[in-house]
């Protein structure tokens, strides 16, 4: 057997839809490398056991960094606050957030008002 053949084989093998994204960046271009999974953007190697692990009640922001207790972020799209005339700007600057149960929001106050904001329109 070629080697032309052996990766054919193998791309045959492997659907698309079962390649994972990557766990450390989020990237959705991940290839597999006969044993384990390759994100080309970070370099991260992973195998499929590890992304149920990592991606586990994690909160990330939109470019995939993790976002702790206290971090400074900043909006990355006008928001509208629901139930008021208020509106978040693009680029504001949100202090000492805190994080929620559900990974995908966070609680902070802008202007004096305490607001959970979801976590994909902010970045670090």
């Amino acid at each position: 057997m070629t080697i032309a053949t052996l990766f054919s084989y193998i791309k045959i093998q492997i659907d698309m839809t079962d390649i994972p994204k990557c766990p450390k960046c989020n990237s959705e271009y991940t290839y597999f490398d006969g044993m384990l999974y390759v994100c080309p953007d970070c370099g991260h190697e992973f195998s499929a056991d590890d992304t149920a692990e990592e991606a586990a009640d994690v909160a990330r922001d939109s470019n995939g960094a993790e976002l702790f207790d206290g971090d400074a972020v900043t909006v990355i799209k006008d928001l509208k606050v629901k139930g008021s005339s208020m509106v978040i700007k693009r680029g504001t600057k949100v202090k000492s957030i805190r994080l929620t149960e559900n990974p995908e929001e966070v609680d902070c106050k802008i202007e004096g008002s305490s607001i959970v904001l979801k976590t994909c329109f902010l970045k670090k």
